[in-house]
């Protein structure tokens, strides 16, 4: 688990050394704020490593709001960290500014050789939600322009690399316009931004979304913590499809019951087992904001994402 005395920690993301350690980046922001909402307009991306994805070495963090002005000097949000072929890490992020009150969401690009040292590629978004798909900012719909959470993995057949995001349909019921947002890269710095792969199922976002394979299963894997009658109470949902292409369906996702936890990732360990990571968010009604530890998971076509009780998860309540 990973817990820090003077700082709310929440959305993470993984990503694994030659040396085999893990290192984990996270949104952080002082608990000197005293109200939890207000963290995320003082956001930044944290850096701690690990040999065993349980015990946590906090080092200096990854990347911090940009001098203003700039389109992310407010706050740097959730991504996701990949190789690229020449051996450059590439960490993608969400940004969003002060000139805009917060409420524009653009995604960037920061670049290391180490893992360690991140500096921006540019001054510039990198992708941008594009108006023929995807919902712009819109007050009397939703209360934010969505375009978020970039997962970046590579094309199963070496054609490119596929960025999915949290974003809305530019039609259909407000609060049910949350959908998979999709770009395509032939190098990591160049991207075109596609239709969605999912259409409106319901839900008002899809946040952190992440495609991983488990056991065989294609899935993607999504929160939600927009109140979704029609969806119940569930907030961590999985999706299975052919490949990790999609199709996504939303009608067949299917509720994940991990009470209290928030933004969970799939994160093969040392034995390739899969493991759900994710951020506690509130607990007896009270604002967490710590890492729990890593629960085993599995696939089962009849029972869906199998997590092992929480009891057997350090940092999670039983």
């Amino acid at each position: 688990m990973l817990r820090l005395p003077d700082h709310w920690v929440w959305d993470s993301w993984y990503a694994r050394d030659d040396a085999g350690r893990w290192h984990v980046f996270f949104l952080r922001a002082s608990r000197a704020l005293l109200d939890p909402h207000r963290r995320h307009r003082r956001a930044a991306i944290g850096h701690a490593v690990s040999d065993d994805l349980r015990s946590w070495q906090l080092v200096a963090d990854a990347l911090v709001p940009a001098d203003a002005p700039a389109w992310d000097d407010l706050a740097t949000w959730t991504g996701s960290t990949v190789r690229g072929p020449d051996g450059r890490w590439h960490l993608f992020y969400t940004g969003v500014s002060r000139a805009e009150d917060g409420l524009v969401q653009r995604i960037g690009l920061a670049t290391s050789e180490d893992l360690t040292t991140w500096r921006r590629h540019g001054d510039t978004p990198l992708v941008e939600a594009h108006p023929a798909w995807y919902e712009l900012l819109d007050r009397q719909a939703w209360y934010e322009q969505a375009w978020r959470d970039p997962w970046v993995y590579p094309d199963p057949d070496g054609d490119g690399w596929h960025m999915l995001i949290t974003a809305r349909a530019n039609h259909g019921p407000a609060d049910g316009r949350g959908v998979i947002g999709h770009a395509t890269s032939p190098d990591l710095l160049t991207w075109t931004v596609r239709p969605p792969l999912t259409v409106p199922g319901g839900f008002g976002h899809l946040e952190v979304p992440q495609v991983e394979v488990v056991d065989g299963q294609p899935l993607l894997l999504f929160c939600t913590n927009a109140a979704q009658p029609r969806h119940g109470t569930s907030r961590i949902w999985v999706v299975p499809a052919p490949t990790v292409r999609g199709p996504w369906d939303l009608a067949a996702a299917r509720p994940v019951d991990r009470p209290g936890l928030y933004a969970p990732r799939l994160v093969a360990d040392a034995d390739g087992r899969w493991q759900l990571v994710g951020f506690l968010d509130e607990v007896d009604g009270a604002f967490v904001g710590e890492l729990a530890g890593p629960v085993p998971v599995s696939w089962s076509p009849v029972d869906g994402l199998r997590v092992e009780s929480a009891a057997t998860a350090v940092g999670y309540p039983a």
